[in-house]
């Protein structure tokens, strides 16, 4: 069985990501790239569906002490032993060719008895592949997918596994490398594991030395644009939401999700944080991801894409899987790509704003891409739509949904008053008064002070938090004071901000079951809580929510109070982008904001 979500650490190499647990078992891991075909599935499921784990034979299975080495990517696990102690330290070297995973086990004190064992199940574990040598290496292949392992360590198969039993002393150092390769190749690429390890932690720690944030918590933030970094994929410039499917946000239940993929609702928040931080050409590279993946017509815009770029991501069910403790199903693709959300034009023309703002530069194709998205929205603006949180419930008019609608019309605005781009600044003038007003009247109760869900509605969406962020309202009206206070009193749940109520009969979704404090809304909460001038408040949020992350810095999408444990796709970029931004606001840290 797998361990609890905190369990694991995030190594990867920018085009995919393994997840590894305490106990030294990599349970997920998906090749060449983030959204291909698992080859290890034990996270979804338990070892028969593949794993690789590597521990000591005798003592305590889960590490006593894990870290990544400062600034890098590079894990490393430690355990004590009767006999002495040892250290696994685990990396994928950033891509040239193929992909690869290291493991390099090392002696601390004593000699210790290890164990290891590989079970290469592909295809999200339906298929065990067939397995025979090549001189010194095992190969595995099944269809398009072959894996070698290259290690002085020979492993001996049986029970549709391969596994060995080595001895490791004090200062000896014993290497494995996993390489995937399409099935036709015929001799893998030969890694030296102590080159790689070099040339990794040098890659992550110059990458490192071009954050330009020196605050307070700059260990968080450093840690979160490293995975943040993880989870982009380099070709291209996409950042996953997640290198995972299906981790519940209520375990047992049906709220499983496929993360593995780019969402426009993550655009603005993301490149303001990569912007601030000091990294422009990563900034540069999703800005111009955003652009080529929303190229065509402005009715076909989507809420997410794949990582190259890709619209279709039909959803579909693995049931062979019997999912992370029982929950089911596990989906693969995700079948909100077909949602109508109305608030991706605002944060496509957000975000293009943002970055003509902050210097980065685009050809005249994108003020034409733009000037369509606007157009279009004349006409649909007024529509109900599924909002930011893909309800599977009916649409309605959210007003998170209207507010963006507005933002995109006001930014079109402010690019011909700004930068002298030419347009119908009269007609769009109109349009962002319009749309103003209505959510002013219909999106607010004067009784009670607030903004709600959706017209109509009486209940609340954390997403509220954003309308000042955007520059809808001022944090100096009182209408927005009000409905950062009706939030923090409806929907913080034991310290933590929910992204709306999901245990009442009026709940948008639809979805049986409920799900934990959204970690993102709760970044949300301590931003706004400052903005208002309560900061006390806002750093004892922000230090709850720093307290949250695993041993390594990890946060998942959701935080369940009821059992103490962290929920959903894991690590989360929607998290930990937030993080950033919030600790770049408390250290009073200038730089290009949204709104």
């Amino acid at each position: 069985m797998s361990g609890w979500i905190e369990d694991y650490a995030l190594i990867g190499d920018m085009q995919t990501a393994a997840l590894v647990g305490r106990d030294g078992s990599v349970d997920w891991l998906c090749l060449p790239h983030f959204d291909s075909p698992a080859c290890f599935s034990a996270l979804l499921g338990d070892e028969q569906n593949g794993n690789w784990w590597m521990r000591p034979a005798n003592g305590e299975p889960r590490a006593a002490r894990r870290r990544y080495r400062p600034e890098t990517l590079v894990l490393e696990s430690e355990w004590d032993t009767p006999e002495g102690s040892v250290r696994v330290i685990d990396f994928m070297p950033p891509r040239g060719g193929a992909p690869h995973i290291v493991r390099i086990v090392e002696g601390l004190a004593g000699t210790v008895r290890m164990q290891t064992a590989l079970r290469l199940r592909f295809d999200y574990g339906n298929v065990v592949p067939w397995i025979h040598r090549s001189g010194t290496e095992l190969v595995a292949i099944a269809g398009p997918d072959s894996v070698w392992m290259s290690s002085p360590v020979p492993l001996e198969g049986h029970n549709f596994l391969h596994d060995a039993t080595f001895t490791v002393s004090a200062g000896q150092r014993v290497p494995f490398v996993l390489t995937w390769h399409p099935s036709q190749v015929e001799e893998s690429d030969h890694l030296d594991a102590e080159k790689a390890l070099s040339r990794t932690e040098r890659f992550w720690r110059n990458w490192v030395d071009q954050c330009t944030y020196e605050g307070e918590y700059r260990d968080a933030v450093v840690r979160s644009l490293i995975t943040l970094k993880a989870l982009t994929y380099r070709p291209s410039g996409g950042i996953v939401a997640a290198p995972t499917t299906s981790l519940p946000e209520d375990v047992g239940g049906v709220r499983n999700w496929d993360y593995r993929y780019c969402w426009l609702r993550d655009a603005t928040i993301t490149l303001e944080a990569l912007i601030r931080s000091g990294y422009t050409d990563e900034a540069q590279a999703w800005r111009e991801w955003l652009v080529r993946a929303v190229a065509g017509e402005p009715q076909h815009m989507q809420i997410m894409y794949g990582v190259r770029g890709e619209r279709r991501l039909s959803e579909w069910e693995a049931d062979w899987l019997p999912g992370y403790e029982d929950s089911r199903p596990v989906r693969i693709g995700n079948a909100a790509v077909g949602q109508y959300q109305l608030d991706v034009y605002g944060e496509v023309m957000d975000v293009l704003h943002l970055a003509r703002r902050s210097g980065l530069q685009g050809g005249e194709h994108v003020w034409g891409l733009q000037r369509s998205l606007v157009n279009y929205l004349e006409w649909c603006w007024d529509e109900p739509d599924e909002g930011l949180w893909e309800v599977r419930g009916p649409r309605q008019h959210f007003v998170h949904s209207k507010v963006m609608a507005w933002v995109a019309a006001d930014r079109a605005v402010r690019m011909i008053e700004d930068f002298g781009k030419e347009g119908p600044i009269e007609r769009w003038k109109a349009l962002r008064d319009t749309i103003h007003a209505e959510v002013c009247e219909y999106g607010y109760d004067a009784r009670r002070n607030t903004f709600t869900q959706y017209y109509g509605s009486r209940e609340l969406d954390a997403a509220l938090l954003l309308m000042p962020e955007v520059g809808f309202l001022p944090y100096s009206d009182p209408r927005i004071v009000g409905t950062i206070e009706a939030i923090r009193d409806d929907l913080m749940i034991d310290g933590f901000v929910m992204r709306y109520r999901t245990d009442r009969e009026e709940a948008a979704d639809h979805l049986p079951g409920n799900e934990g404090a959204f970690l993102a809304c709760s970044f949300w909460m301590a931003n706004a809580l400052l903005s208002i001038g309560r900061e006390k408040e806002a750093r004892e949020l922000f230090d709850r929510l720093l307290a949250l992350r695993n041993d390594v810095g990890l946060l998942a999408e959701e935080w369940d109070a009821s059992s103490g444990r962290q929920v959903g796709n894991f690590p989360q970029a929607f998290s930990h982008v937030p993080l950033v931004t919030t600790a770049l606001n408390l250290s009073h840290q200038n730089g290009h904001r949204r709104g």
